[in-house]
């Protein structure tokens, strides 16, 4: 099966590019299920319902977030009643859920996991573990339930993100890294038939630093911290991600391969 997984959507920007790209790639590519992380789609801070409810228009499967989903509190009910994923590895009890199972166009089901990393990660009153036992403990309860299972990892740290494709090698179908808004160029398929990309890149603004205005981004920096001003940039949209071709019956990945669209407005 054909599983297309799109990199952070970033404001305003990012959500006008999603829909007007991501249709015509599902049919392009003929894709048969698509997950969309949305950690940023509203102004950069998590996602509300109103702006879910926009992108569920849209031929997507499952949305993951991150970090900044606890930002925005009128999402809260939509994670429990909607295909939207926080992190698995919180402690404590929160509103929603760390993985789901979905079925694709072609009627394949595909388990979903959002797990976070644990290193240089802030959260909203909100703590993670590290996500490699949580890891190990809802795959041993996926077990014989489904195939295909996807990992979107949402963590800030090279090392920690490869260290968990490697644990999860063999195991799973794919492990996505998002949050850093860089797409990287080391997509490769693992000795154990895990797909693995350290971070799929960003569905926004790119004329900027990592979704913001550069001249704000610039005097947070200078201050040190001191300035907490915060704007989205507007310039330079485009959708990224990577297109993913899994054999249903295994779980082991074929092929991995970077999306990259200008949204030309």
């Amino acid at each position: 099966m054909r599983i297309l997984a799109i990199g952070d959507i970033f404001g305003e920007p990012g959500r006008k590019a999603l829909h007007a790209l991501l249709p015509g790639l599902v049919q392009r590519h003929r894709v048969d299920f698509v997950v969309v992380n949305v950690d940023n789609a509203a102004g950069g801070k998590g996602i509300t319902d109103k702006i879910a409810d926009e992108m569920f228009v849209l031929p997507i499967q499952v949305m993951t977030a991150g970090n900044h989903v606890w930002e925005q509190s009128s999402i809260f009910g939509h994670l429990e009643s909607h295909p939207i994923l926080r992190p698995y590895n919180v402690v404590g009890t929160h509103p929603g859920k760390g993985y789901c199972i979905a079925s694709g166009k072609n009627g394949v089901p595909v388990a979903v996991i959002h797990l976070q990393g644990k290193v240089f990660m802030e959260n909203k009153g909100v703590q993670v573990t590290s996500p490699f036992r949580p890891a190990d403990a809802l795959l041993k309860e996926l077990e014989g339930q489904v195939q295909v299972v996807l990992v979107d990892l949402h963590a800030e740290v090279t090392a920690e993100k490869r260290a968990v494709g490697w644990y999860l090698d063999g195991r799973v179908s794919a492990v996505l890294g998002t949050h850093t808004h860089v797409q990287t160029s080391d997509e490769e398929i693992m000795p154990g038939g895990t797909a693995y990309i350290t971070d799929m890149g960003m569905t926004g603004p790119h004329q900027s630093v990592i979704g913001l205005e550069p001249a704000v981004a610039i005097e947070r920096f200078l201050s040190e911290g001191q300035v907490k001003k915060f704007k989205v940039a507007s310039l330079g949209a485009r959708l990224e991600g990577v297109l993913l071709d899994i054999d249903e019956n295994s779980g082991k990945a074929r092929k991995i391969e970077r999306v990259r669209e200008i949204f030309k407005q």
